[in-house]
């Protein structure tokens, strides 16, 4: 049965809890709600966790404010942790990722955290997204272009091929995106400005840190996950061969590598 908790400026955050035992807070990323988390919650409920999937503000059943800031969204997950009990691990998906690592640099009371390829750009080969990317996001929200946003944020923010693009447009997934757009710059100023790797917050995480990539998925955004877990002090980091960015369609295959880390 979904529940609410209330944030620090009172926006209601609505979550689902699946399982019982130590509780594994999930945090999904850009044009996600927690239905997209909610296999994963079921796997991770199955093996002994209480595995909590939630809508960031703005999406789904929770609230949101006039304002946005990455502040918000910390104190959400501070809200969450004191209701499952004063502390948890996270597990982060794509910016969703980054949303947990900024959390545990914020000195929350994070137990453990597993971030799944999270879109810093370490590398030359991937092209930095432009310092006004958010800007012109918001613009496009704004004058109401919700498929100009979703398709700016996948061409400049992720480096989705125009093909690609062209396919999701064709399918039902680019009306749940459209749905969502005015979210993308949540994400996006989570990345921050040119998706760049913040050295100095990461190194104050003091909780242990699971970097993971998929072996099937794109060179830069694994080697974002194998930078996480260089530079944070207690920090490790795995290939999840067979899978790729869209892990999430596949839950079962994070199963023993997470529930090995969390225990």
């Amino acid at each position: 049965m979904t529940a609410t908790v209330t944030s620090a400026d009172g926006t209601s955050i609505a979550f689902d809890s699946t399982g019982a035992g130590a509780p594994v807070i999930l945090i999904g990323g850009a044009v996600n709600d927690r239905t997209t988390v909610a296999g994963l919650a079921t796997v991770l409920g199955e093996a002994g966790f209480r595995a909590v999937a939630y809508d960031r503000r703005g999406r789904g059943d929770s609230g949101d404010a006039p304002a946005y800031s990455v502040a918000r969204e910390v104190e959400d997950l501070a809200a969450l942790i004191s209701h499952v009990g004063g502390s948890a691990a996270l597990f982060g998906h794509s910016s969703g990722a980054i949303l947990a690592l900024e959390a545990a640099s914020q000195g929350l009371p994070v137990t453990k955290v597993a971030v799944y390829e999270p879109p810093f750009v370490v590398v030359e080969s991937r092209p930095r997204p432009g310092d006004d990317l958010v800007t012109r996001v918001r613009d496009l929200v704004s004058a109401d272009d919700r498929s100009g946003a979703v398709e700016l944020f996948l061409t400049e923010g992720v480096g989705a091929p125009p093909k690609q693009i062209a396919g999701m447009k064709a399918s039902p997934v680019w009306a749940w995106f459209t749905a969502l757009a005015h979210t993308l710059p949540y994400d996006l100023e989570i990345c921050g400005p040119g998706n760049h790797l913040p050295v100095d917050r990461l190194a104050k995480i003091d909780a242990p840190v699971l970097g993971i990539g998929g072996g099937n998925g794109e060179a830069w955004i694994r080697a974002a996950a194998e930078a996480v877990a260089a530079v944070v002090p207690n920090g490790r980091y795995e290939t999840l061969e067979g899978q790729d960015h869209g892990v999430l369609h596949h839950p079962e295959s994070l199963r023993d590598l997470l529930s090995g880390f969390f225990r």
